[in-house]
């Protein structure tokens, strides 16, 4: 009962402050994906504060670099598609017709029908649809803060978790009831296992995947290549998902922009193979391996259900917390199978893996 109040009153809370929430929580991600390079630096010698110090400066200056850069082609590309879209998709739906009414022949004026409603739909929503996105984000994630007050407590909420991780985490697990102590840092390890899969296996993924996209279809010289891979890198999170809408995307404007040419189509179509067979038999396997341990159904549930009840923060906690949910839940199945509920008999103790709690010493576990 103790517990169940207590994850009441924290999800509450978390509804309650999810507009102060960001830079918090961004800065506990980013903490606890840059947390094993400050053990590293601090193995070779350096001091954990120097060590903090220097990877803040580092990752302050690769951010600058990124927004002098990187973020005013983004701007113009993203401004470029948004103006070019209702003719992209008037050529894009001449180059459809043309196709079906070679193919399709008594059957066209009905697709020609079904495909006219969908476009007439899309172009009359396409403005309200960017300014919901728009004011989404704004409302949902930098309602109080605004983008300036983001720069500045993240660096600080970063730089503070680096130095005291580990202080921290040995507090915590003083503060653990004696009797379960040991079940509770073995879980803790499982769930550190599922997290660090995803923050920092999965988020290096993305990076890397992000990158082989946009260089690929930059080099092709698709229009708009920088954004479109960039944006599938980094919703390369959700399973396939990310990678449709980016291999979509991706053909029609190679369609619009290279047609009858297809040549370019089947590179773009190339280029994502090569993307998807690198990611599941090379990056997934070395850098995630299965420790994540949720079903691709569950994690895109998870996204919905975190991002309805929490808005941005929810999309940014929404895996994490659900790798650990599912750890837990886990966990109570085996309790309840080895409970009379379940055989009728006498209880079976139930510990979760022995052999975690060794390691659940370690940086992301209490």
């Amino acid at each position: 009962m103790f517990w169940m109040a207590a994850a009441i009153l924290l999800v509450l809370a978390i509804g309650l402050l999810r507009d102060i929430l960001l830079p918090f929580v961004v800065g506990i991600v980013i903490a606890y994906f840059l947390n094993p390079l400050a053990d590293a630096l601090q193995r070779l010698g350096l001091p954990r504060l120097w060590a903090s110090i220097v990877i803040l400066i580092v990752a302050i200056l690769a951010f600058a670099a990124v927004i002098v850069f990187l973020v005013p082609m983004l701007v113009t590309q993203a401004q470029q598609l948004a103006a070019a879209l209702p003719d992209e998709l008037a050529r894009l739906r001449g180059l459809i017709e043309a196709w079906a009414r070679e193919r399709l022949g008594p059957r066209f004026p009905a697709f020609e029908a079904g495909l006219n409603g969908a476009v007439e739909s899309f172009s009359s929503n396409w403005a309200n649809i960017a300014g919901w996105v728009a004011t989404s984000l704004w409302d949902r994630s930098l309602a109080v803060i605004n983008f300036f007050s983001l720069l500045l407590v993240t660096p600080l909420v970063v730089f503070y978790l680096l130095v005291d991780w580990h202080p921290m985490l040995t507090k915590i697990k003083g503060w653990l009831p004696r009797a379960h102590a040991g079940t509770i840092r073995a879980l803790a390890a499982e769930v550190n296992d599922a997290v660090s899969a995803f923050i920092r296996g999965q988020g290096t993924v993305c990076i890397i995947l992000g990158v082989f996209y946009a260089v690929a279809l930059s080099a092709l010289g698709l229009r708009y290549g920088l954004l479109v891979g960039l944006a599938t890198g980094l919703l390369g999170f959700i399973p396939f998902v990310g990678w449709a809408l980016g291999l979509v995307t991706a053909l029609s404007l190679a369609a619009v922009q290279f047609w009858p040419d297809v040549v370019p189509l089947a590179i773009v179509g190339a280029i994502f193979l090569a993307g998807q067979g690198l990611d599941a038999g090379f990056l997934g396997p070395k850098i995630v391996g299965s420790k994540i341990g949720l079903h691709p159904v569950w994690l895109i549930f998870s996204l919905f259900v975190f991002s309805y009840l929490f808005g941005f923060v929810g999309v940014l906690v929404a895996v994490p917390v659900a790798a650990a949910i599912g750890v837990l839940v886990r966990f109570a199945l085996k309790v309840y199978l080895a409970s009379p509920v379940y055989h009728g008999g006498v209880p079976v103790p139930v510990q979760a893996d022995p052999q975690r709690v060794a390691g659940a010493a370690g940086d992301g576990a209490p």
